[in-house]
């Protein structure tokens, strides 16, 4: 656990405390905060026990947690991530913004994996098997030692946060992400940044989890560095400050974001969207906010693995005077 800095609720991984692969409007709330509040909670591996043991993982790594989890909890699904919450914040209702600061991460067990298998990942083509890796994670230095020829820098990040959808769309998956966010597996989400989120329904019912040691911009396989994270995050009520899509905020760049299952769709959002910021946050008119977005916004892609595809729109603050 962190507990390097203050916290006004800890939300522990207990079978109580989470649901399993789907994003509600009739999920129960598990906590109640306030604008403003801190919480500290730690996100357990997407993964099993069993998955965990088959893969060559000594039982006394496996965290106790998510074998209480994974015995008690019998909801699932339709998506396969173990999410902590839903939190309820106070005062957040339809057509408001939910601020969610990412204060500090901190990973929690000493390992990861990666892994592909049929008729998943970008290429199920070429791989129609299935291949699980165990990663160690060596702490001090910062790094996944991959192999002995690989070392990839630790950059923990949640892969999923977000909030119910709106009350006619039922449960959905916690797979594809969407307006809601959810599993957006965007890498540049580490800590102190933030991410905006448009609210749905009352209290937003804010979810976390799908931890990640690391991860490329693709995330090809359909898993990254996958592991348990504990993570301090901030929420910021925004009252009538109504997003279409998600968008974030790094120390150096603002990130619109578009999501499509259609790859030029999911890009045209995300133009879309850098356009819209650029207008209505910094004031350009559509036209120079179209031709700042070809000569100064790199537009990347986030994923290409969980159906509905991301692109994400980096957007330089150095340019602004």
């Amino acid at each position: 656990m962190l507990l390097l800095a203050f916290a006004d609720h800890h939300l522990a991984p207990t079978p109580a405390n989470v649901v399993w692969g789907h994003y509600w409007s009739a999920s129960k709330p598990v906590l109640r905060i306030k604008s403003g509040d801190i919480v500290e909670t730690t996100t357990m591996i997407t993964s099993t026990p069993e998955r965990l043991r088959a893969a060559g993982v000594a039982e006394d790594r496996i965290q106790p947690e998510l074998k209480a989890i994974a015995d008690q909890v019998k909801d699932r699904g339709p998506g396969g991530h173990i999410l902590n919450g839903p939190i309820f914040i106070e005062g957040a209702e339809e057509g408001d913004t939910l601020e969610v600061k990412i204060l500090a991460i901190q990973l929690a067990i000493p390992y990861a994996y990666n892994a592909f298998r049929p008729g998943a990942g970008f290429l199920p083509e070429d791989f129609d098997y299935a291949k699980t890796k165990i990663i160690p994670l060596d702490l001090k230095r910062n790094v996944a030692l991959f192999s002995q020829q690989v070392e990839i820098p630790l950059k923990p990040f949640f892969g999923s946060m977000g909030v119910a959808p709106p009350e006619a769309a039922g449960r959905i998956s916690s797979a594809p992400p969407g307006l809601h966010a959810g599993n957006l597996d965007n890498k540049h989400l580490i800590a102190g940044t933030k991410l905006f989120i448009p609210v749905h329904v009352a209290g937003a019912l804010f979810e976390v989890g799908d931890g990640h040691a690391a991860q490329g911009n693709g995330e090809v396989t359909i898993t990254a560095l996958e592991t348990s994270l504990t993570g301090r995050l901030q929420f910021i009520v925004h009252k009538r400050k109504n997003l279409k899509w998600p968008r974030a905020e790094t120390p150096t760049h603002y990130i619109a974001m578009g999501l499509d299952e259609d790859l030029t769709k999911a890009t045209k959002a995300a133009v879309r969207e850098a356009i819209d910021f650029l207008v209505t946050e910094k004031g350009l008119s559509r036209d120079d906010a179209y031709m700042v977005s070809s000569v100064a916004v790199d537009f990347e892609i986030t994923q290409l693995v969980d159906g509905a595809k991301g692109v994400h729109a980096m957007i330089p603050k150095s340019i602004f005077k």
